[in-house]
């Protein structure tokens, strides 16, 4: 071929291989933001049913992966989780053997013998999901559409391979790239981990693997030695992700890398009997004319995207999962302990999780979470003043200091909403980050109150103001009252009880009548000049700043429930 030929070949091959990767990428990405959206609150279930039992933290990782699609987008997730300390190094190691068998799904998906239906496939969704009322019926036909898109692209990334010329050209090229040999097999192996490291998908160099092998430029054995690749490159996410994380989320994310090394270079010795007997099961098969395809592509047989399929799949389920203990070990060897210890932190909440709404809105509960547990904190120190009746330089900063802290979480929180809500979500997710929104809004602003009681307390002490002996009594019942009210809210946030709302709404009334009756026994005394006008000006705003406190604490409780 001359020099215009193969720039010729190469051009149409660039153009149309281009166009049809980019509509299986996109249909990819619309079948992952369409499962998502139907199943939002089952992923959230499944990530907080995590335990430290190995086997079910593997199937939890398979089951988020076949509703992700992305083996890196489930890593990222998790070393995002354990970033935030929301979930432990052994977890984290389960769940990611569990996304490298569950990242198998899309090559038994593209194995699917309907390519010829993807653009009709793709119309009606399309037309559906234009169309369709109701969000479980518009995301579920988006799931559809990107499943039509996926055979349609991955359809035109074969038709540029199918010309002669250009299956020539392409067979010379990869004609030194053959997995005729365990060295061959290295090749192919370091070049599906180059290729997958680069475009940072291996389901895009999955789709480019099936789509020469349908054209019949790659063997069996090259396309199963360029899938064993996959494993390698697609750790480069996860690696990227834990740079400048937590010691657990490098970790895991170690963790992530060595297993996939490993895993693939001990099973190249047994590389060629593996294949071997993939070939030898679907011989049995092609004898038979009800299970052959009809669709056998050129210069390939009609099961080779099956084979390839299979031999993923096998690549990845063979795991060893009592070894996982040993794993953790190691990754703790090299990973060690800093000297200073971590504490999660809220600049934790990793942005590659908004990629999976479900799992942002996850993460970002358990910073709300926190933020109720901080509350609890500068609670107990203002009680431990109260009670000595004198507020040491340490008590005053760590409660300012926690306020300032707040402050910066709530914003955070909302930043990090406002990016979730931007993206694909159903009605139930936007509701949960909206119900999210207004409880960071409501815990920052009890911390403002807490605050706001400290300085009139300062101001008190200042001004050698004593309140009389039932004064005193009132102000020390009712800082109870609300303290242990804050507690029951907390309980009913950490555990998302909706039901605690009638008796947090009793307890609330009960708050209340006391703080009434408070005032009016106040101001009794200060029509018989038991007590001074200003002493009962701070009386009173002492009143006003737990009656507030308790108020945002209701409203609270109320999101919890689902009211507005």
């Amino acid at each position: 071929m001359d020099i215009q030929t193969i720039t010729n070949i190469l051009s149409a091959m660039l153009f149309t291989g281009m166009g049809g990767l980019g509509l299986f990428l996109l249909g990819m990405k619309n079948m992952s933001d369409g499962m998502q959206a139907v199943a939002g609150k089952r992923m959230r279930a499944l990530i907080a049913a995590v335990t430290n039992n190995r086997f079910m933290a593997c199937v939890i990782g398979i089951l988020i992966t076949c509703l992700i699609q992305s083996s890196s987008v489930t890593t990222v997730m998790v070393v995002g989780f354990v970033n935030s300390g929301f979930m432990t190094l052994i977890q984290a190691i389960g769940v990611i053997i569990g996304a490298n068998i569950g990242t198998t799904i899309t090559g038994w998906i593209l194995a699917l013998k309907i390519g010829k239906y993807g653009l009709p496939i793709l119309g009606l969704s399309a037309l559906v999901f234009l169309f369709a009322r109701t969000d479980r019926t518009r995301y579920t036909a988006m799931t559809i559409m990107g499943v039509g898109m996926v055979f349609f692209g991955l359809e035109v990334m074969a038709s540029s391979f199918k010309t002669d010329e250009a299956r020539e050209l392409l067979l010379h090229t990869f004609s030194k790239m053959r997995a005729e040999s365990y060295l061959g097999v290295a090749k192919c192996a370091i070049t599906g981990a180059l290729a997958t490291a680069i475009v940072q998908s291996s389901s895009a160099t999955l789709g480019i693997t099936i789509a020469l092998a349908l054209a019949g430029v790659l063997d069996f054995h090259t396309a199963a030695a360029l899938v064993l690749g996959l494993n390698i490159g697609t750790t480069i996410t996860a690696f990227l992700a834990s740079i400048g994380a937590s010691t657990n989320a490098r970790r895991a994310a170690y963790a992530h890398v060595i297993f996939n090394i490993v895993g693939t270079f001990w099973l190249i010795p047994f590389f060629f009997p593996y294949c071997n007997g993939i070939e030898a099961l679907f011989e049995q098969f092609r004898g038979h004319a009800s299970v052959v395809p009809s669709t056998a592509s050129v210069g390939a047989d009609g099961w080779m995207a099956a084979k390839i399929a299979l031999s993923h799949t096998g690549f990845n389920t063979i795991v060893f999962l009592p070894l996982m203990g040993v794993l953790t070990k190691l990754v703790t060897f090299l990973v060690p302990e800093q000297k200073v210890k971590e504490a999660p932190r809220l600049t934790y909440l990793d942005v590659h999780m908004l990629s999976t709404p479900a799992m942002a809105l996850e993460q970002s509960r358990e910073e709300i979470i926190r933020m109720s547990e901080q509350i609890a904190g500068m609670y107990e120190i203002f009680t431990g003043a109260i009670e000595k009746g004198e507020y040491s330089d340490e008590a005053i900063q760590a409660l300012f200091k926690g306020e300032e802290e707040m402050d910066v979480v709530q914003k955070e929180i909302t930043e990090y909403l406002t990016h979730v809500l931007s993206g694909t979500v159903g009605t139930e997710s936007s509701e949960t980050a909206r119900t999210q929104l207004r409880m960071a809004d409501e815990y920052e602003s009890i911390s403002d109150y807490l605050v706001t009681l400290l300085k009139l307390e300062l101001k008190r002490l200042k001004a050698e103001i004593v309140f009389s002996p039932q004064g005193h009594r009132d102000i020390f019942d009712l800082h109870r009252r609300v303290g242990d009210y804050i507690r029951l809210v907390n309980e009913a946030v950490r555990q998302n009880r909706a039901d605690l709302l009638p008796r947090a709404r009793a307890v609330s009334d009960q708050i209340t009548h006391f703080m009434k009756d408070a005032r009016s026994e106040h101001l009794g005394r200060l029509g018989t000049q038991e007590v001074t006008p200003t002493a009962s000006l701070i009386f009173t705003d002492i009143l006003n700043g737990y009656r507030r406190a308790k108020d945002h604490a209701l409203n609270i409780a109320e999101a919890v429930a689902g009211e507005k």
